[in-house]
């Protein structure tokens, strides 16, 4: 028999991506259990993005709670941890939080929960966004998901920034290279994107615009000036906060990062995604790769075996500009073609 489920709190206090790829764990939630309220505690960097989401409905940053208060406030029923976090855990079962939902191979679970999810992230051949799903096992709700029923649950909306559409030039295809990745990835070298611009630059109808916080900006400067020399390259590191982030990705024509957050943002907002990762487990596009309607990516064939250090990964590098060059390309060719046909319904 299914526990009552009325106010369920969210749990998943790491990165922006990993924050992302929980959100259809909300959306199925909404749709499934008519009325219920869902919220979600998140750390505060990734709130922005949280609240583009039309299926969470308080979002909670992490640094502005007071734990020992948070289940005398909000009177939730079920508390799922997506991410552990042992001061909520200990809270949850102080308040006497009916389901207290988090995986069994964290051994503070066994304490502050109970109701286990018995599965391994680290050794499961599933998606990040399907394991969310396993959380709902305990609450007797039996639901494994195929990857094209995870990207319509995500309702993630691109906030309105006046300012960030006069960035953009509507006659031009402008494209989003977002290269680093706050050092929770394997990234595809910088090189490799300088050479990416140069072969975009031969188009005059594609904008580039590399994004990144301002310290990225600053790694970028010295590591790869010729990138941001480029005369198709305009440099936006440091310039927009996330809000103008996920605006800016949610006009941009197209967006190629490796396994990042703005990637999953770009893909759970519709549009085209180029996601770059290795072919090594668990880091590879089996795991993390990006799930949207216009999502894709790419993994070099074959693991080279002999990477020791996340900045040189051969692995990585085996991915040439060209064929990144050669996706855009598509993207480019269906979008001229999109314009087409709205000019001509607009003349008909």
């Amino acid at each position: 028999m299914h526990p009552a489920l009325s106010r369920i709190l969210i749990c998943r206090t790491d990165n922006i991506g990993d924050v992302v790829l929980t959100l259809p764990l909300a959306g199925f939630l909404k749709g499934a259990i008519p009325g219920v309220q869902v919220d979600m505690v998140c750390r505060a960097y990734a709130a922005p993005v949280v609240r583009c989401c039309r299926h969470v409905d308080r979002v909670l940053a992490l640094e502005e709670l007071d734990i020992d208060r948070l289940f005398q406030d909000r009177e939730y029923d079920t508390v799922i941890f997506a991410f552990p976090h042992r001061a909520i855990g200990r809270a949850a079962r102080r308040a006497h939080v009916p389901n207290r939902v988090g995986s069994s191979h964290r051994l503070h679970h066994w304490i502050s929960c109970n109701r286990l999810a018995h599965f391994s992230r680290a050794r499961s051949n599933l998606h990040e966004a399907q394991l969310n799903f396993a959380l709902l096992k305990p609450l007797g709700i039996e639901r494994q998901p195929a990857l094209d029923e995870i990207w319509p649950l995500y309702g993630l909306q691109a906030p309105g920034e006046a300012g960030i559409g006069q960035l953009f030039d509507p006659t031009r295809f402008n494209l989003i290279l977002h290269p680093k990745s706050n050092g929770n990835g394997r990234e595809w070298p910088l090189a490799r994107y300088t050479e990416l611009a140069a072969l975009l630059s031969k188009d005059p109808g594609i904008a580039v615009w590399v994004t990144g916080s301002r310290a990225e900006g600053e790694l970028l400067a010295r590591e790869a000036p010729e990138l941001l020399a480029s005369p198709n390259v305009r440099n936006l590191c440091g310039q927009v906060d996330l809000d103008g982030l996920v605006a800016l990705i949610g006009m941009a024509d197209g967006l190629v990062a490796s396994g990042t957050g703005p990637l999953h943002v770009a893909a759970a907002l519709g549009r085209p995604t180029l996601g770059l990762f290795p072919p090594i487990k668990p880091i590879d596009i089996a795991r993390w790769g990006a799930l949207g309607q216009r999502a894709e990516s790419l993994c070099g064939e074959q693991a080279c075996g002999s990477c020791t250090e996340a900045a040189h990964c051969r692995c990585m590098e085996a991915i040439s500009a060209r064929q990144v060059a050669q996706v855009v390309a598509g993207w480019r060719s269906t979008s001229a073609q999109q314009r087409g046909q709205r000019m001509e319904e607009a003349a008909a």
